[in-house]
């Protein structure tokens, strides 16, 4: 059987500073034919983007695509809320942690699956300002350990 190949479109990596990723899903993703041509030339923004349960559906809002240039009267609005495909149980589920234990759902990445347009979803838990400082010393301990072996090794 055949793996099917995943290519990264866009990634929203302020996510892992501001949030602890407890969780991720895979989810498929609703689009119109021009945002789907427009995603293949890299015209897609996850920055400031988050998901939202509403009547037993998720969606996310405030995920940019940019207008497809040839698509003239077929281009749908680059920030309207799209939405996103789940099973219902598992929504129902993140709807309940949502509500009762104040996680919140962002999208992390958006890719291709094969010909599928996929979004990964985190479910996250805002950090604190002393976790950020703490991230920070560590990436920046790790950066001086790697600057350091290369160092040596010359």
């Amino acid at each position: 059987m055949p793996r099917e190949s995943t290519k990264t479109i866009t990634e929203n990596r302020q996510v892992r500073h501001e949030y602890f990723i407890v969780e991720s899903f895979e989810a498929g993703i609703e689009l119109a034919g021009t945002e789907v041509k427009s995603i293949r030339v890299h015209g897609a923004n996850l920055k400031d983007s988050w998901c939202d349960i509403d009547h037993g559906e998720l969606f996310v809002k405030q995920m940019h695509i940019s207008p497809y240039e040839k698509g003239n009267i077929f281009n749908k609005d680059p920030i309207r809320p799209r939405r996103l495909l789940m099973h219902k149980r598992e929504i129902l589920r993140l709807f309940g942690l949502v509500k009762q234990q104040g996680y919140t759902l962002i999208p992390v990445s958006l890719y291709f699956k094969g010909s599928n347009v996929k979004v990964q979803v985190g479910l996250c838990k805002g950090k604190k300002l002393h976790d950020k400082r703490d991230d920070m010393a560590k990436r920046d301990a790790q950066r001086d350990i790697a600057r350091a072996m290369k160092e040596s090794r010359r």
